[in-house]
């Protein structure tokens, strides 16, 4: 029987990447603890398409 827990899985997508009008798209897969995080995370991550460190946010 599998375990259910607070730990989710979670896709963070680039915030600048939508505003510059490059084609493609950064995104990161994570988990997060739904009890300690129940809004949507936002982290700093390596974007390579645009080559700088960018702020991703959670998407649903």
């Amino acid at each position: 029987m599998a375990k259910k827990g607070n730990r989710v899985q979670v896709i963070l997508e680039c915030t600048e990447h939508k505003d510059s009008g490059v084609p493609g798209t950064s995104r990161y897969v994570t988990t997060k603890n739904r009890k300690n995080t129940p809004d949507r995370m936002e982290r700093k991550k390596y974007n390579p398409i645009l080559k700088k460190v960018t702020v991703h946010r959670e998407i649903k």
